[in-house]
């Protein structure tokens, strides 16, 4: 009786096995073949076209193999049609199929969205379209703002927005200009030491360094050099991206001391404490209401990740763009001259830099620090004429649609800051949804303020004391590596002016 008891409890969990099993089959089947291939029907029927569903891989394979091909030999030096070393697998896309097109990421499918009422629709719809999940390796670098979900995101959005109002950026000033003097300094210092007007020097590694040592003495103020020590241990990380850092110190007085009122509040880590703290007590001192202390370590990694790797990326590009068009160097000296003289560059002034801001816009325009960006589609929601099922995700390309001559012209391919001369508004007449170096809608960059004053800090220094031209050794290779960056570097040759 009892072996056949035994036996009887055997078979039914041998059996309860093999239907989980085959449960779990079925779902995978469905969600890596048929849901894919059901998906593929319903976007073909609609006349968009890309390449046919590849089994788990999708255009993984071809993906690389664009990526490879592309970045194995630089472009040429005069061609700022970057889109086919930047974003190589989505441009032969737009090549073949054209603007209504889709690629597959695994098994997911991405459609092109190029038209500026629909990239409207989905850039300022947060609930039809939210940021795809991470993968696991990307949440260790993808913190803060980038990683959280709506609700979460509002939250932390409200409090943070104060640090970075115009107004207060005005405080953090004084520490953008000692950073960047520091580097003038250090060049003028090994020309010195050469007996020399002029060097030649790899500028990408000090623009990068310049950024993180900014972004260190706003953030963290009279504990910039905690905060180095910090930020550097998270550029490693972003490296080796699959080494993640479980924690990270930030000087614990602070909380406390802003809580008495009694701490900094002229840099960003005291302003962010300071509206934090306003939050909460705003509703009845609920510290839910706020922020905790590891919600502010992962804003914290993201102001270092976002302010350098962006901010980087844009004087490098400005470099570039203006050693290969010396006239709007000169015009741009021109006017820093004429705003400051031999002054230190003030709030006032850099923001009455026209042609500065020009240029500065045009070399976004052209080497967006991100060129795409990517939604999610929750359910099944029409996007334009387009009706997306739920599963499909949507990439907006920057970097073509800042290229497309439809809609900047024939000149589309080509540096020409005098487009801006009257403001975004007017360049992309009226569409300003087609100019997105800094993304759109509610989730646009909380940083593009900061990260402009930085570049005009520091672009206004290097023309007070340098001319500047590339050197012969310079290889023209933008790269994507968390942002546009030189694949091998920039090499230029600074010539002091006095």
């Amino acid at each position: 009786m009892e072996m056949s008891s035994i036996i009887s409890m055997a078979s039914s969990s041998l059996g309860i096995g093999i239907i989980s099993l085959v449960i779990i089959l079925m779902r995978a089947v469905y969600w890596v073949y048929l849901k894919p291939k059901r998906i593929e029907r319903i976007l073909r029927s609609q006349g968009l076209k890309g390449n046919s569903y590849n089994f788990v891989y999708g255009d993984y394979k071809p993906m690389a193999m664009a990526i490879k091909e592309a970045t194995s030999n630089p472009i040429n030096l005069n061609d700022d049609h970057i889109a086919p070393r930047a974003v190589p697998f989505d441009h032969l896309i737009h090549k073949l199929y054209g603007k209504e097109s889709f690629i597959w990421f695994g098994s997911n499918p991405r459609v092109n969205i190029m038209k500026p009422q629909e990239i409207r629709m989905v850039i300022n719809n947060m609930r039809d379209f939210p940021k795809p999940r991470n993968s696991p390796l990307a949440r260790y670098l993808l913190t803060g703002l980038l990683a959280l979900p709506d609700q979460k995101w509002a939250k932390h959005r409200k409090i943070i927005n104060p640090a970075f109002y115009l107004h207060k950026l005005k405080l953090v000033l004084p520490a953008m200009y000692e950073s960047c003097n520091e580097m003038i300094k250090e060049w003028k210092m090994m020309m010195n030491e050469k007996g020399s007007w002029k060097l030649e020097l790899d500028v990408y590694p000090w623009l990068n360094s310049l950024s993180g040592e900014v972004i260190s003495r706003t953030a963290f103020g009279s504990s910039f050099e905690e905060g180095r020590r910090v930020f550097q241990l998270q550029k490693e990380q972003a490296q080796l991206t699959a080494q993640a850092l479980h924690s990270l110190y930030i000087p614990g007085w602070r909380e406390e001391a802003m809580k008495k009122g009694e701490a900094a509040n002229d840099d960003l880590l005291g302003l962010l404490l300071e509206s934090n703290n306003k939050e909460i007590k705003e509703h009845g001192n609920k510290s839910n209401m706020g922020m905790n202390t590891q919600d502010v370590i992962n804003e914290c990694k993201l102001f270092y990740l976002g302010g350098q790797e962006t901010t980087s990326s844009l004087l490098n590009w400005t470099i570039v763009l203006l050693s290969r068009f010396p006239n709007w160097q000169e015009k741009a000296r021109e006017e820093v001259n004429l705003v400051f003289g031999s002054d230190i560059p003030d709030y006032g002034g850099l923001n009455h830099l026209k042609v500065v801001s020009m240029i500065l816009y045009e070399v976004l325009r052209l080497y967006p620090p991100i060129p795409t960006i990517v939604r999610a589609v929750r359910n099944e929601v029409k996007v334009g004429d387009l009706r997306l099922p739920g599963g499909t995700q949507i990439t907006i390309p920057t970097v073509l649609i800042h290229e497309d001559p439809e809609m900047w012209g024939e000149d589309a391919k080509e540096f020409n800051p005098e487009r801006f001369s009257e403001g975004i508004s007017k360049a992309t007449k009226g569409e300003i949804n087609i100019y997105l170096p800094f993304g759109g809608g509610p989730k646009i960059c909380i940083g593009q303020h900061y990260a402009l004053m930085e570049a005009k800090m520091a672009l206004s220094l290097i023309l007070q004391n340098f001319s500047f031209e590339l050197s012969p050794a310079y290889a023209h290779a933008p790269i994507m590596f968390l942002t546009l960056q030189p694949q091998y570097g920039t090499q230029i040759i600074l010539h002091k002016l006095h």
